[in-house]
């Protein structure tokens, strides 16, 4: 059977979801090749995974970016699935996805399905990314209710910003094409929000991004706004650095003046809690400055390529 698709699964001490996640995976109505990464973890998640066409086994916790690069790099499908151990698809999911995108045609190089809440299915996970002029990036619908409520979806398949991590599909020519230095995902990211980072980057580089409601995915989340008191230090501070590195990199001229009264004041409430009450997170403010340099190469090597204006982009900050 010819191969369509490889999927790529990063673990980090994740055998608590990691069983439902592969049976999903092993059902899915397409042939696939999985290519599982495991970040030095703690717990059983590098031996529950068997058959896997390739098996890395990182020494130290090398990242998710890091982690999915060496993957991708290995990865003989035309589409890859990166998908969280937390994740758990509908045996239809990557068909759907794909058909969609092939449907949409070329241009569309990142797609995903509907992703339902794992502990209230009732309720949207993420429909997509959504940019705002503040300089957040947030899931379509999070939090809302599904109005399909397990019926067949009455909407089509349409555009949006960008792909949530959890459940994205790319196709390899994507991959390919918005690397720079050899790296899909940014590894200076580390984890978390380094898919809006390449959501961006494709879309300066003329790709689009597709959400495709009849292909639905469950996902467990555990990283939410509201839960950040709970969280670890080290996840606070990368999501401070990111959130700034996010735009260093992408953000034009344009843009920035366009949203500068909106990115400014939330900057500042940022900034003043670092200072305040989440004193951990300061490293990542002296982290951006120390590695500015290799950021502005980086910026350089994405602005050089770009093929769409960010008046053409202004439509997705809202």
């Amino acid at each position: 059977m010819e191969l369509t698709a490889s999927a790529v699964l990063v673990t980090w001490n994740s055998a608590a979801t990691l069983s439902r996640c592969l049976a999903a995976l092993r059902a899915q109505s397409v042939p696939l090749e999985l290519i599982h990464v495991d970040n030095a973890s703690d717990d059983d998640s590098a031996a529950l995974v068997e058959g896997a066409a390739h098996r890395i086994i990182n020494e130290t916790n090398r990242g998710f970016t890091a982690a999915v690069n060496q993957a991708v790099r290995v990865a003989r499908g035309d589409f890859v699935l990166l998908l969280n151990p937390d994740c758990f698809l509908e045996p239809d999911y990557l068909e759907r996805v794909i058909a969609a995108m092939n449907a949409a045609g070329e241009q569309f190089g990142m797609a995903t399905g509907k992703l339902l809440s794992a502990k209230d299915p009732g309720i949207i996970d993420s429909k997509g990314i959504r940019m705002t002029r503040t300089g957040r990036h947030l899931d379509v619908d999070q939090g809302q209710p599904d109005t399909a409520n397990g019926q067949p979806p009455t909407a089509n398949c349409h555009e949006v910003f960008g792909v949530s991590g959890a459940a994205a599909v790319y196709r390899m020519s994507f991959i390919r094409d918005v690397a720079v230095d050899g790296e899909f995902l940014d590894e200076d990211f580390f984890t978390y929000r380094e898919d809006a980072d390449v959501a961006w980057r494709g879309r300066l580089l003329g790709w689009r991004a597709l959400y495709v409601p009849d292909a639905v995915a469950h996902h467990v989340r555990r990283v939410t706004p509201e839960a950040r008191r709970q969280l670890p230090e080290r996840i606070n501070r990368d999501s401070v650095r990111n959130r700034f590195l996010l735009r260093l990199k992408n953000e034009g001229l344009y843009l920035a003046l366009r949203n500068a009264p909106f990115e400014l004041a939330r900057d500042l409430v940022t900034i003043a809690a670092v200072l305040t009450i989440e004193r951990s997170s300061l490293p990542a403010l002296g982290w951006l400055w120390k590695n500015r340099r290799r950021i502005m190469a980086r910026r350089r090597a994405i602005q050089s390529r770009r093929k769409v204006s960010d008046r053409e982009l202004a439509r997705w900050f809202r």
